[in-house]
């Protein structure tokens, strides 16, 4: 099975067992109805057929064993190890603390209140209330 096929198996796994512990309220019931049209539809249809024949071609095959062999190869292995190392460098922990800050700032400071107001002015259509 392909990567992108994974994903999107993954995808409607996920939006099916979101749909089945939905309330059983009308919307839940339309949206079943309105997913279960789509996934039968002759779109549906033929975008399976179609991830089936890139599956099976030759090109897909060689994608798959192209994906295999960086994900187990060497160069799969000196990738992970410097996303790792990259991820626990200082640079990127003091990039982390500078974001965290930041938004903080922006949360509970003037210019986040500012900017709050204008948004809620924005959707409201209504003039600024801080004139600040």
């Amino acid at each position: 099975m392909s990567e992108i096929e994974r994903q999107v198996r993954g995808w409607w796994d996920r939006l099916v067992d979101w749909l089945r512990g939905a309330q059983h309220g009308d919307a839940a019931r339309k949206a079943k109805t309105a997913i279960q049209d789509v996934r039968a539809s002759e779109a549906a249809r033929k975008a399976e057929a179609a991830l089936r024949d890139l599956r099976d071609s030759d090109a897909g095959r060689k994608a798959e064993a192209a994906i295999r062999d960086l994900r187990e190869g060497e160069a799969g292995r000196k990738a992970k190890e410097a996303f790792r190392d990259l991820r626990d460098s200082e640079a990127v922990g003091k990039a982390r603390e500078a974001a965290r800050d930041a938004l903080r700032d922006l949360r509970e400071g003037d210019a986040g209140r500012k900017a709050k107001a204008a948004l809620r002015d924005l959707r409201d259509g209504a003039p600024s209330r801080d004139k600040s």
